[in-house]
């Protein structure tokens, strides 16, 4: 689509062979350490600086199966790059994202299937409730050992977020569902369109050894205030999903983002691609209060979105039926007390489209009928080491774990369960 040009762009061979002989291929790998999984980032160079595309892609996958959608959507200037020794020497760091995407688009572009750990099939078969990153992870990790894995998720698509969350100049659903059948190859089956039902957990837990728990999170959080249920208030996550699925999508001249974290700039700069004259992100506090990160914010303000600080919404206004503008007042932090309304401070920001973007909350009425497993403040209670949960059947991680963090976080928290699933199911079955 012309108005998402790509964030990151890919190298042509020759730049690639340019920037991988700039490595230093660190002993200690700052870069490996700071990627959650933990992927061996200097012999991955290596190999490219070699000419070895399939190397080098085999040993980003070893270490994360979605290594091309990391490639793409990873905070790379807080992880790996962002550790990268040449920061000390204030140089640019080595663009480890883009070579990792050109060894991944290489290897998937010439259908490489993968190799699997283990050609025996074994006793044991295992169920994956969501189809997101943590779960594939886990289904693939497993698969690989000889499993037999069964994906269930209530969309028509597989991926989760990466299909159908994250801003399409980050991850077109094209790479994500790609990349997916890579997975599938390993034999992977997917029950999709199907929704998992407190009732239907029983029959899960006859049937399967083990259930690893990948749902993700809920619905995102209302605004509670008047006028919220108009049909152009859209919250940031279906609003990506509309546009991402259904092709180019309208949007008013004037819209509002609500929430100041990576989603609500994600459809904020969204918005702006799909043709919005005017996009203003509110929050309610500082910009150093903001969830986002800060490469995040400089790229939404080089394309002209607006931010207003220490603002929060109390009412939409309507005018024939169309909303006509947004009433904020000013906040203020005091001490001892938190935020607090600024007395007399109303005014109206016009806009006739609302993207709310304040977060998610967790799917506690399903995380709660799965019988054992122990949920505290909205988030799934594991052991991080191995991802079980107080029932030993039941194995979790991802955002239902953490809160909603990154994709690759997922990913690791998917490999570990896999491999924690896989002794105990191995020494279950001799």
């Amino acid at each position: 689509m012309a108005r998402f040009p790509e964030l990151h762009p890919p190298f042509d061979a020759p730049s690639a062979l340019i920037e991988a002989n700039r490595c230093l291929y660190c002993f200690d790998a700052p870069c490996t350490a700071a990627c959650p999984t933990h992927i061996e980032v200097p012999r991955f160079i290596k190999k490219i600086a070699q000419g070895n595309l399939r190397g080098a892609a085999l040993t980003i996958l070893d270490a994360n199966i979605l290594g091309a959608s990391c490639s793409r959507v990873c905070p790379v200037d807080v992880l790996c790059e962002g550790a990268c020794v040449y920061h000390r020497y204030n140089k640019e760091p080595i663009e480890i994202g883009r070579l990792q995407r050109h060894a991944m688009d290489a290897f998937l572009a010439n259908g490489r299937a993968l190799p699997k750990a283990s050609a025996i099939r074994k006793t044991g078969k295992v169920a994956c409730i969501g189809a997101g990153p943590a779960s594939l992870a886990c289904a693939a990790e497993l698969c690989q050992r000889g499993f037999t894995v069964t994906v269930f998720d209530r969309k028509p698509l597989p991926g989760g977020l990466n299909t159908y969350g994250v801003a399409e100049y980050k991850l077109r659903p094209g790479d994500s569902l790609r990349e997916i059948e890579m997975i599938r190859g390993l034999g992977v089956e997917f029950r999709l369109a199907i929704e998992i039902t407190a009732e239907a957990l029983g029959g899960l837990e006859t049937e399967f050894d083990a259930i690893f728990l990948g749902v993700g999170l809920g619905a995102m959080h209302k605004l509670g205030i008047s006028g919220e249920d108009h049909a152009s208030v859209t919250n940031a996550l279906d609003f990506i999903e509309r546009y991402k699925t259904a092709g180019d999508l309208a949007v008013g001249s004037r819209v509002v983002v609500i929430g100041a974290g990576n989603t609500a700039i994600d459809a904020a700069r969204a918005a702006r691609r799909l043709g919005a004259q005017s996009v203003q992100i509110l929050y309610r506090r500082e910009r150093q209060h903001m969830a986002a990160f800060s490469f995040e914010y400089q790229q939404a303000i080089a394309e002209g979105v607006e931010f207003r600080w220490w603002t929060q919404p109390i009412a939409i206004q309507l005018s024939a039926c169309k909303i006509s503008s947004i009433t904020c007042v000013r906040m203020r932090s005091t001490a001892g007390k938190g935020l607090e309304k600024v007395p007399g401070s109303e005014f109206d920001v016009p806009c006739d489209t609302i993207i709310p973007a304040i977060g998610q909350s967790p799917l506690l009425r399903f995380l709660e009928s799965c019988r054992g497993v122990k949920v505290e403040s909205g988030r799934v209670q594991v052991d991080r080491v191995t991802g079980q949960t107080a029932h030993p059947q039941y194995f979790a991680g991802g955002d239902c774990v953490n809160g909603g963090r990154e994709v690759v976080d997922a990913v690791a928290d998917g490999k570990r369960s896999a491999l924690a699933i896989s002794r105990k199911l191995e020494a279950a079955h001799g």
